[in-house]
Parts: structure tokens; sequence; C-alpha cells
């Protein structure tokens, strides 16, 4: 018969070793005991004598190897084994007045590849167009030439495919001219636009105090012999622009007339000087979206003055109007995204390239390690709420572990090494698993032979000096010293305050890791990285790193988080 003790015991050391196993071989008698007083609340009233038993039991489970710990749970309950996810459920809303399949678009400028903040509007439209069929257009709005990178049209393409945004077909505004200069024409014609050639502080003024300008009422024949000569660039730069009239009394300034043409000399990258009058963005995106087919646009309420614009155009024409949603403005802290600065800093030398790490482009972000899925994910659960939001690097990284912890091999690094010879002794041997919780995955062996030389990091060497006692993790203690002196291999000095650290040997790699303010930090690794399949590893107690270049003489990495 087991007695009320023994039987105790049995429940704490079974939820001992299931906690050791899920972190890391260390379990902790504080969770251990809340597990069993939630799930076996028939022992609340024996809570001192559980939680006495409770430190006893884990000190016995932690002094085990991880395999045996995991052996002896197998043995008990294999369920035990496996642990519960309870994973929260996040969704988009759906769309208002979907009727069968919806088209929708992203249209990015191509002044440089995408950076974390344009993923957002791709990855929503893509995540609609999947979830209801239909067509996903990528437009590039070309038509500021002194802006556009010519090889962003190539980027831009590059990181939608990397980021799982299915493109069904893709647009170029530069090639589409005519259909602006028709609709605008049209316009004039139906006496819903005209040519002005006032002063453009002036013509401002004028809105700005609800009068018309003299131009606003001239003859649809005047407006369109003006247009003609605008088109085939008879006005110098500033002397005309084409402008659709709305309500000039409108109550908000920002409604009242606004300009759909102006004159560009600028050469075009795709064009060349071709053409002279280049649309303004609220004519071409009604243009285009119409044209286009579009049944919904979601993009940023920064554009809410723009669809009120816009829809004078859908109105004058009697088109149908897409369903427009406009989404919170987000804050994006710390990091480069504005392609200007980025290309001028490329130019200076003083940036790598667009996949620098300083910067917030998607090619950096791959560069580091993140994981599409993960921006995914972070863009669909913060959705498509009107309220501005700050971007959470934070939570993008949590959401980036989810997805490679499991995958990262564990490695020891040792960042501005100091060297230290151990004295007495036996030959030093030791081992660890490349990742705790898959051992089959293999062992790191470590053998410490010859004048067991080991390499601390500087950081630890200065804490080693103070301390006078570490543990050299997975292999033994030492005492501080000229050499260092061997103290035994008994794991139970933890629990007196000493500290486990990392170490390398003397086979272990030069390794630089770059960081993501580009400094970079230099060290030694554990000679079996050189022999890893993943690109993504754990630096111990370090962080997340990407390995971008293995090699007898070392390896290369990209910090990605902690």
């Amino acid at each position: 018969m087991v007695m009320p003790d023994e039987m105790m015991d049995a429940v704490i050391r079974k939820y001992s070793l299931q906690n050791a196993v899920f972190y890391k071989g260390k379990a902790n008698p504080r969770s251990v005991t809340g597990k069993i007083l939630g799930e076996c609340p028939e022992y609340r009233q024996r809570s001192k004598e559980l939680t006495e038993a409770a430190e006893r039991i884990v000190a016995e489970v932690n002094a085990m190897s991880p395999e045996a710990q995991a052996k002896e749970l197998d043995n008990i309950d294999p369920n035990m084994l496996v642990r519960e996810k309870k994973e929260k459920i996040h969704g988009l809303p759906d769309l208002e007045n979907v009727e069968g399949k919806v088209v929708m678009r992203i249209a990015p400028g191509p002044s440089g590849p995408l950076h974390i903040g344009h993923t957002r509007v791709a990855i929503l439209n893509d995540e609609y167009v999947k979830r209801y069929g239909g067509k996903l257009i990528c437009r590039f709005e070309d038509t500021n030439p002194d802006k556009i990178e010519p090889d962003a049209y190539d980027m831009i393409k590059e990181d939608l495919e990397w980021l799982g945004v299915n493109i069904d077909e893709y647009a170029v505004q530069s090639e589409r001219f005519q259909y602006y200069y028709d609709i605008t024409r049209k316009l004039i014609e139906m006496g819903h636009g005209y040519m002005c050639t006032c002063d453009g502080d002036e013509w401002r003024k004028m809105k700005e105090e609800m009068r018309p300008c003299p131009c606003r009422d001239l003859p649809v024949k005047e407006n369109l012999e003006r247009f003609e000569r605008f088109l085939a660039g008879g006005y110098g730069d500033g002397e005309a622009v084409a402008v659709i009239k709305t309500a000039i009394d409108h109550p908000n300034p920002a409604i009242r007339d606004f300009v759909a043409l102006r004159l560009v000399r600028h050469p075009h990258p795709k064009t060349g000087t071709k053409y002279v009058a280049y649309p303004m963005m609220n004519l071409s995106v009604t243009i285009d979206d119409h044209l286009m087919g579009m049944t919904h646009v979601i993009r940023g309420k920064d554009h809410l003055n723009n669809t009120l614009r816009q829809e004078y155009i859908y109105d004058y024409l009697g088109w149908k109007k897409p369903v427009f949603h406009h989404y919170g403005l987000v804050n994006i802290p710390d990091t480069v995204l504005k392609t200007s600065l980025i290309k001028q800093s490329i130019r200076d030398g003083e940036y790598t390239g667009w996949d620098d790490v300083r910067t917030g482009t998607v090619r950096a972000l791959r560069r580091r390690g993140i994981r599409p899925e993960a921006i995914r994910r972070y863009w669909v659960e913060n959705g498509i709420k009107p309220i501005d939001i700050q971007f959470s690097w934070d939570n993008l990284f949590a959401m980036n572990r989810d997805l490679i912890d499991d995958k990262a091999d564990r490695y020891f690094f040792v960042a501005d090494p100091v060297r230290y010879d151990i004295e007495g002794g036996d030959d030093l041997k030791g081992r660890a698993p490349l990742h705790p919780d898959h051992p089959e995955r293999g062992w790191r062996e470590y053998h410490v032979g010859g004048y067991k030389t080991v390499y601390l990091s500087e950081a630890d060497s200065l804490m080693f000096s103070q301390a006078g006692k570490v543990r050299l993790k997975d292999l033994c203690n030492i005492s501080y010293g000229t050499p260092a002196v061997y103290d035994g291999n008994d794991v139970s000095i933890l629990k007196e305050g000493v500290r486990a650290i990392q170490w390398v040997c003397g086979e272990s790699v030069r390794a630089e890791v770059l960081m993501p303010d580009g400094t970079s930090v230099k060290g030694l690794v554990e000679k079996a990285i050189l022999d890893g399949k993943g690109d993504m590893v754990q630096f111990e107690r370090f962080g997340f790193v990407r390995v971008e270049r293995r090699s007898p003489e070392g390896v290369i990495c990209i910090f990605a988080h902690r």
C-alpha cells in the first residue's frame, strides 16, 4: 500500500521532471508547487510540507542529466513529455460589402526596396485576397521621376515574394499616362476641370479664402486649348497646372479644388523625356483603381482627405466606388526607414547596401533572420483598427523567437576572450545537447586535454576574479588563480550562488557578430558550429544569430535578437 508521504513524493517527482524537461533541465520548485496545488487541491492543507518536499525533490531532479530526466518521465507518463500550447486565435475582421471575389492592390513607390512599414499594407491586402479569392495587384506609383531608384522595381518584387505576398498582376503608372490624359480631358470637357496659370501661392490663398481663381470659369474651349498646349510642353516650369473642381466653399480647405497634373522636366528612368505632364496621386490613383476594378481599398487614415478628393472624380464620371477602409497610423521607433537617407548613406560608404542591419528594410530584417511568418503574424494581430499604434520591436522579436527557437541549435560564444589554463583534475570531458528539447539531434562533445586551456569572455573573467569560483557550464568547477584550479564537478555549488558561465576550449573558431547598431562583437565559438546545418543558431546567454558565413577560419554572424 502506498503511504500518503510516498504518494506526495511521487506526484512532486512527476511534475518536477516535467518542469525540468520543459525548461532546459532545471525545474523551479515554486512552479512545481503551483502546478500541483492547481491540479491537486487536496494538498492545499499540507502546503508547507509540500513546499519542503518540492525543494528536496527538485534538487534531486536538477542534478540529473536532461536525457535521464526525459527517460524517467517517459516511463512515468509519456503524455507529460508533450507541452500543451494554448494558442490565442487572431484574425482580421470581415471586409464590408463583399460580393464574391475581391480585387485589391498595393501601391509602392519605387524609391527603394520595401521597409517594415510597407509590409503592413502588403500583408493585410494579401490576407484578404486569400480569404475571399480574387486578384491582388501591385501597382508601381512612379510619377515622381527624381525619386525613383531604377533597381527598386525588381527589389520590391523580390521582397514581396519573400514575404509570401501573392501578386497576380503588376502595373506601372509611368506606362499609363495616356489614360490620365484622356480622362482629364474628359473632365475638362464636362466642366469639372480647368487649366490654371495663376501664381501657385496666389491660387492657394484664394482657395483658403473660398474664392475661385480667374481661370476656374474660363470657357471649356479655352481650357482645352490650354490643356493641349500643356501636354505638348508649351508652358514653362510652374506656369500651369490642371485642376479638378470640387466645392470651392468646402468646410475643409484641403478638399477645395486640387491639382491633377503638373509639369515635370526631370527625365524618367523608364520613359526619359517622353512626357512632361505628370499626374498627381489623387488623379492617377482614382483612374487606376477604377480601370483595374478595385472592390476594396485599405490604407492609412492619413489618406482620409485623399479619399474625399477622389470621390469627386468617381461622382463626376458615374463610376462605382470601391469600399474604402482607413486604418490607424503606426509609429516605428528606433530604425532608419527613409529611402533617401539610406540611399545617400550607401553612396557615402556609411551603409554597406540596402540590407545594412542599421536600417528597417525588409532586406535587413531578412539578413538578421527575421522570418516572414513573424512579420505577417504581427500585422494580422494588430488588425485594421482606426486607432494609431506604436510598433513594438520586442513583440515582433518574440513572435520570431516562437518560430526559430525550436530549430536553433545552441553553442557557447565567448566575446573578447580571456585565456585561462586549468591546473589539477583528470582529463576533462563534458557534453551538452545541440538543443535542450531535442537530444535526438546530437551532442556537443567537450574534451579539454593537453594544457587544459579554456577561454572566458572578458566580462565573465572580471566576474570570476571577483567571485573566486565559477562553474564552466557542462564541464567542471574552477577556482580563480594563475593558473585556475580544478575544483571538482559538483553542480550543487550553483545553489550556493556560484555562477555557471559559457566557455570555449582551444579547439574553437573565431566569430564575429554584426550588431543592429553597426558595431560588431568579436570572440570565439565552439568549433561544432562549422558542422551545423541551419542558418539560425543561439549563442547561449548572448542571443539568436544568423550564420551568414562558415569557413575553417571562422564564422560571420548577424545578430537577430535575444
